[in-house]
């Protein structure tokens, strides 16, 4: 069991939690919002929006939770009710619950995470979506539980007791995959599934599934590109907002480009676009970045745009507030952009799409390595697993080093939850696929946006995320996502006719943070005073003389120790936030 030193961070920003319940003999809140037998909901008026209860019309059933419906027709269709098209998607999922009960989650079309108590039967039911846009939080033992939305809220009933195999994971991918947590005792719910208590029932409700058939396989990239468009059609217009203006953080690369445009054709209220860059270094040499993409895109599609600089200390100043909306940490170095952009973005609109997920579903370029590792794997002696933890270009290889030897002992032989997907019959890239829409996308890409963006105070939304899409990518030939050297194929042949040629041809780049620039300059003392003090979070587990060989960048060939550091420093920062609150 390992326990981690309080060190208290100088920030003062403390989150305040949403809603969270306790089921069991010691289940108690005050003030609580309802508490019957032995369950106990505590809402935050303060976060009404995202802190719903309601009761079913019958009164059996007690819902609560986070719920958008991205979808609502075909709900309406079969709960044609006097009242239900005036419901709140949360009212119209209590209603739908008393027809269908645990099985109106598989009808449902949107993001949510959800408890429903059926005071009839004494079950509690949680649920989150297929795609893992909401999150939903529980502790794993005792008699007992407690369940929320968010993480922060749970801190009150969990121990801070470290899981050793989520931090090894950590370092590997620069987020926690799977069931697990940076907390022993707290489990998250996986994406497209349900638990029931008493009993700890745990069963998938949606599974991500390869359905390639004979017809598919023979049907040309233009017949593929056509069918993806129509759906891109439904969904970008399903998520955008009603009689008011949207958002989107338009990059400049394809997949924002291709939601930039469809939302420019659709919406008829006006349409912002959000882009970034990291302004000069010491030498006042411009940071490299994609503004040139980015506006012209925006200046294609008629948006509004907006430009956000970021200078290099800023991005360390604001680490602690980015990390503080954290469920788990997340070592990717877009999280503070994504604050500040969501920030800016809350001066014009509500409501921010994006173009997360179209590498995942569609073929993107960091795939390649494992489909090198693949055809020369008996020159390389790698097998798969092994592969796909480098492919992060993260910690993976350095771990023997870098963790303290005693822990590397336990958990070097504990298996990874990648192994069942990477195994799986389906064909090779689209096991790739559906591992980075599974872990990556639900554990690091889609909580970064929903903790992120509400964080600002608006609302983000990954059209290219909606199971409707993602289901529709596993229908598609492997040779029309990744086709020879061009990623993407059937994307590109979906959005031809809105976007420049120059949009469609240019190769994936992805979002050009310095975090190298950083450690070597601006962050350098601050950087050190945070890893190597002997007071820091991180030094019981992990080996600091390595970190300061890192700092030092002695033995760099390949110029990745920017993202190892970035990655340590979101962690010291995140466990200091979260310890502090405790």
């Amino acid at each position: 069991m390992l326990r981690f030193r309080k060190q208290p961070i100088s920030y003062p920003l403390r989150v305040a939690p949403t809603w969270r319940l306790g089921w069991g003999p010691g289940a108690s809140f005050e003030g609580a919002a309802w508490q019957e037998g032995p369950l106990a909901i505590a809402l935050n008026p303060a976060r009404a929006v995202e802190s719903q209860l309601v009761l079913s019309p019958s009164g059996r059933y007690v819902v609560v939770g986070d719920v958008w419906l991205r979808e609502r027709r075909s709900l309406l269709s079969d709960l044609v009710t006097e009242d239900s098209l005036h419901q709140s998607d949360i009212q119209l999922v209590a209603a739908a619950w008393e027809r269908w009960q645990a099985e109106t989650l598989a009808k449902l079309v949107g993001s949510f995470s959800l408890v429903v108590w059926d005071r009839e039967r004494q079950v509690l039911w949680l649920g989150r979506d297929p795609a893992g846009a909401r999150t939903l939080y529980y502790t794993a033992l005792g008699a007992t539980r407690w369940a929320a939305g968010d993480l922060r809220s749970l801190a009150p009933y969990r121990s801070t007791s470290l899981d050793p195999i989520a931090l090894r994971d950590y370092l590997c991918c620069a987020f926690v995959p799977g069931d697990r947590t940076l907390w022993q005792d707290v489990r998250e719910l996986r994406p497209g599934t349900r638990l029931s208590w008493p009993g700890d029932d745990s069963q998938p409700y949606w599974q991500l599934q390869e359905r390639l058939d004979a017809e598919s396989e023979v049907e040309s990239l233009e017949w593929h590109g056509e069918r993806l468009r129509s759906h891109l059609d439904q969904v970008v217009q399903d998520s955008l907002p009603d009689q008011a203006p949207v958002g989107v953080f338009l990059s400049g690369g394809l997949d924002s480009s291709a939601v930039t445009a469809l939302a420019a054709k659709f919406h008829a209220h006006p349409v912002h676009t959000y882009s970034i860059h990291f302004g000069q270094d010491h030498l006042g040499e411009s940071y490299p970045n994609e503004l040139e993409f980015s506006s012209r895109v925006a200046q294609h599609c008629g948006t509004q745009h907006h430009v956000l600089e970021i200078p290099m200390r800023q991005m360390w100043e604001r680490l602690p507030e980015a990390m503080t909306w954290l469920d788990d940490p997340i070592g990717d170095p877009l999280t503070v952009p994504n604050l500040l952009l969501g920030q800016l973005a809350r001066q014009q609109v509500a409501v921010v799409l994006n173009g997360e997920g179209g590498d995942p579903c569609f073929g993107g370029p960091k795939n390649q390595p494992m489909l090198i590792n693949q055809l020369y794997s008996s020159v390389s002696q790698q097998d798969s697993l092994q592969a796909y933890l480098l492919a992060f270009r993260k910690c993976a290889a350095d771990l023997p080093q870098l963790l303290k030897p005693d822990l590397w002992a336990a958990v070097q032989h504990e298996p990874y939850c990648f192994a069942d997907d990477l195994h799986s019959s389906a064909s090779y890239l689209n096991r790739l696929m559906a591992l980075n829409i599974k872990f990556k996308g639900a554990d690091q890409i889609l909580t970064k946006v929903s903790n992120l963006t509400r964080a600002a105070g608006v609302e983000g939304r990954s059209p290219l995320f909606d199971p409707r899409i993602v289901e529709l990518s596993m229908t598609i030939p492997p040779q029309y996502k990744l086709s020879g050297v061009e990623e993407k194929a059937v994307l590109k042949q979906a959005v031809a006719d809105l976007l420049p040629e120059a949009i469609l041809k240019r190769p994936k780049s992805g979002m050009m943070v310095p975090v190298q620039a950083g450690f070597q300059q601006p962050w350098q003392r601050t950087a050190r005073d945070l890893l190597l003090s002997r007071r820091a979070a991180i030094a019981p587990y992990l080996n600091q003389a390595l970190i300061k060989d890192w700092l030092n960048y002695q033995g760099d060939p390949w110029r990745r120790y920017g993202v190892k550091l970035w990655l340590l420093a979101s962690l010291e920062v995140w466990l200091q936030v979260n310890l502090k609150q405790q």
